[in-house]
C-alpha cells in the first residue's frame, strides 16, 4: 500500500485511520465537511468512538467545593516486594490523578522502601491474605489495583480473587494477568463487578486465544471476560462488554518507556474511586496518558508523566469552561 504524507477523508474518521497499520500509511489526517449532517448517526447508531474529551458523558470528575480525602476516592494499591517501583509509579499516579487518599499494601519486608518514597501515602504492612482482607473490607475503600511489580505467585492470585470476591471496582494489570495464564477460566468466572484488565500484546496473549485485528480481539475478550479492556498500544484499544469500543490516537512514541503502563494503572484506578464507569474511567485516564507524554516532549521516563498530569488538566479545565461558556 501507498504510503501517504496526507490523507483526506469527508464527515468522520474512519477506523483503518485510527489503527495501525492504516494509520501508519495515512499520513497527516484531514477530515472535510462536505455537509453530512451529525443526526445521522442516530441512525447509523455507531458503536466505535475517537477518544477524546468530548466522548466522555459526565467529563472529568473534578473536585467539588464539598469534597473531602474520602468522598474524592481512597485507592488500595498493591505494591510487591522485589520490585517495588512499578506500585510506587502507580500511587504517585493515583494521587497526581485525583484520588483522595491512597493506601499502599505490602509485604513487612518491604514496607521501609515504601515508607521512604512514598511521603503522601498511607504504608499498611501485611502478612498474608487475612491481614489484605481486612484492609480491603473497610467500607471507605472505593477501588483497588493490583499486579504492577506484584510477582506471578500465589500470593497476587489470592490477593486478586479476593478483591473480586468483595466486588470492588478493581484494575487488574501485569503480573495480576500473568498469574491466570493457565487459569483463566477461574478469573473470568470471578469478574463480578466494575472491573479494568490493561494487558499489552504480550500479556493479551497469556489470556486470549483470539485472533484478527485490535478492535475485534478488544471486543472479544470484554465480551468473554465481562471486563473492560484496555489493550494497550500505539493505537490503544479500549473495549466494553456491551460492544462499545474507543480508540486512542494522542500517544507519542516516547510513551514506549518501562513504567508508563504502571502510571497508566495509577490513573485508571484513580477515575474508578471517583465513581466513574469502567469503560468511561479507561477513556479518561488513556487521554490523559498520552497527552501527560505528548507535553512533556522528548527525553520522557514514566517518572515523568504524573507530575507532567496537572498541566495536561489545568489545559482541560479551560476547554471545559469555554465549552460551557
Amino acid at each position: 500500500a501507498h504510503k501517504a504524507q496526507k490523507t483526506i477523508t469527508f464527515f468522520k474518521p474512519k477506523l483503518g485511520h485510527m489503527v495501525f497499520p492504516g494509520r501508519e500509511f495515512c499520513g497527516d489526517l484531514d477530515v472535510i465537511d462536505i455537509g453530512i449532517p451529525d443526526t445521522v448517526l442516530d441512525d447509523i447508531e455507531p458503536t466505535h468512538w475517537r477518544n477524546s474529551p468530548s466522548i466522555w458523558p459526565h467529563g472529568f470528575p473534578w473536585p467539588k467545593h464539598d469534597d473531602h480525602k474520602y468522598s474524592r476516592g481512597h485507592v488500595v494499591i498493591v505494591g510487591g516486594a522485589d520490585d517495588t517501583g512499578a506500585a510506587r509509579l502507580s500511587v504517585k499516579s493515583a494521587m497526581r490523578a485525583g484520588a483522595g487518599i491512597v493506601s499502599v499494601t505490602t509485604p513487612t519486608e518491604a514496607a521501609v522502601i515504601y515508607k521512604l518514597t512514598l511521603t503522601g501515602a498511607i504504608v499498611k504492612p501485611v502478612r498474608d491474605t487475612g491481614a489484605f482482607c481486612d484492609i480491603i473490607e473497610e467500607p471507605r475503600v472505593a477501588a483497588c489495583l493490583i499486579g504492577p511489580g506484584s510477582g506471578i505467585n500465589g500470593a497476587t492470585r489470592e490477593k486478586t480473587l479476593a478483591i473480586l470476591r468483595n466486588k470492588l471496582p478493581v484494575v487488574l494489570d501485569a503480573d495480576a494477568l500473568s498469574v491466570f495464564e493457565n487459569n483463566r477460566d477461574l478469573l473470568f468466572s470471578s469478574i463480578q463487578g466494575p472491573c479494568l484488565l490493561t494487558p499489552h500484546e504480550g500479556e493479551y496473549k497469556r489470556l486470549f486465544d483470539f485472533t484478527g485485528d485490535k478492535i475485534s480481539r478488544a471486543r472479544a475478550a470484554a465480551n468473554i471476560s465481562g471486563a473492560t479492556i484496555i489493550l494497550k498500544g500505539a493505537d490503544t484499544v479500549i473495549a466494553a462488554p456491551d460492544g462499545r469500543v474507543a480508540i486512542n490516537d494522542n500517544a507519542p512514541s516516547t510513551l514506549s518507556t518501562a513504567g508508563s503502563g504502571d502510571v497508566l494503572a495509577g490513573f485508571s484506578v484513580a477515575m474508578l474511586a471517583r465513581g466513574l464507569s469502567p469503560f468511561e474511567a479507561a477513556c479518561i485516564a488513556v487521554w490523559l496518558h498520552g497527552e501527560s507524554a505528548r507535553s512533556f516532549g522528548q527525553g520522557l521516563i514514566a517518572e515523568d508523566l504524573p507530575d507532567a498530569l496537572p498541566g495536561v488538566l489545568d489545559r482541560l479545565l479551560q476547554m471545559e469552561r469555554f465549552s460551557y461558556g
